[in-house]
């Protein structure tokens, strides 16, 4: 069976080792699992290219994951991070261990050197091994900016401004409300061949756990990718990032308040739509005791709550006999 994934950072990496584990991989070779992650969280920061959802993908697979964190090497030390704070070089709000930075000095020099991302992106996995063919959205620069009330307006600054999704999140922690968000480059990227084609050959198709607005939404906002998922020869499963009104990781609330969707699996699920509908699914598992109506889809409820990775297996495998498909 052929599945693929389109997937954000930590759930998406969380949602993958139970696609894995339902599959029986590794130990199968029957099965294929391709993961198209998300670009718009990348940024260089201090001359390095930074992809933090193919890293924590790539991690997590590749059992180097830092794992109370979700994010980042296990192990990690900070040195270089501390000299950085010593010379007041900014930014000083994103924290770059020192093993993370050997990923994002190769991945760089790739770049620069001139390879694709993809290619970049599969050296990497050489080392990791995670069992999964990692494709970012695209190879282009695809960024996710946010419009907000500026911090530090004054009577000669503007009073909005747009700045990197990563500066929102992370030294911001979403506290400023969003006005709305801007996927820069977006509109002149193309999708990944090999993305689009494996949306489009897969058994069946799954939508990640992952932010709807700024990991899937940016995806799906790639031109190519629409018409791969709406050619998809695979049912398109998803599974709700809320549960009982609220996000199952991160700050998923902050964004969709910003574009008018409510926080719940219904709001979400009517956000995506029936792809008999124009929108984005066949089928949507949502956590008992919630509820959705969503035209053009099939609703199902079971526990969606990765507390482990064997519960997700169940999940996934849930995932499969709303699409139609077996292991």
């Amino acid at each position: 069976m052929k599945v693929t994934v389109l997937v954000g950072g930590v759930g998406g990496a969380r949602f993958l080792l139970g696609v894995k584990e339902a599959l029986g991989i590794p130990g199968s070779a029957d099965h294929e699992i391709t993961a198209v992650v998300n670009v718009g969280d990348d940024v260089w920061m201090h001359g390095l290219r930074i992809c933090p959802d193919l890293d924590t993908c790539m991690y997590t697979l590749g059992g180097g994951i830092d794992t109370e964190r979700g994010w980042g090497h296990a192990g990690e030390t900070w040195t270089v991070k501390e000299e950085l704070a010593a010379y007041g070089a900014e930014p000083s709000w994103f924290g770059l261990g020192d093993k993370d930075i050997a990923t994002h000095l190769v991945r760089s020099r790739m770049l620069r050197a001139g390879y694709p991302l993809s290619q970049v992106t599969e050296a990497l996995c050489h080392r990791w091994q995670p069992g999964v063919r990692l494709l970012p959205a695209s190879d282009d620069r695809v960024e996710t900016h946010v419009v907000i009330d500026n911090p530090e307006a004054g009577e000669d600054s503007p009073p909005q401004v747009a700045i990197h999704f990563q500066e929102w999140w992370v030294r911001y922690q979403a506290k400023y409300p969003a006005h709305r968000f801007a996927s820069v480059g977006a509109e002149g990227a193309k999708v990944l061949p090999a993305a689009a084609a494996a949306v489009a050959e897969a058994d069946v198709v799954l939508v990640a756990p992952s932010n709807p607005v700024v990991s899937i939404g940016t995806m799906i906002q790639i031109p190519g990718m629409p018409q791969a998922l709406v050619g998809a020869r695979g049912r398109i499963v998803g599974v709700s990032p809320i549960v009982g009104g609220a996000p199952l990781r991160g700050m998923a609330d902050a964004c969709l308040s910003a574009i008018g969707v409510e926080t719940s699996a219904e709001g979400v699920g009517r956000h995506y739509g029936g792809r008999a509908k124009g929108g984005l699914l066949d089928g949507w598992l949502i956590h008992p005791g919630d509820s959705a109506a969503v035209e053009g889809c099939e609703v199902r409820e079971v526990p969606i709550l990765m507390s482990s990775v064997a519960a997700t297996a169940d999940m996934v495998r849930a995932a499969f006999d709303l699409a139609g498909v077996s292991a």
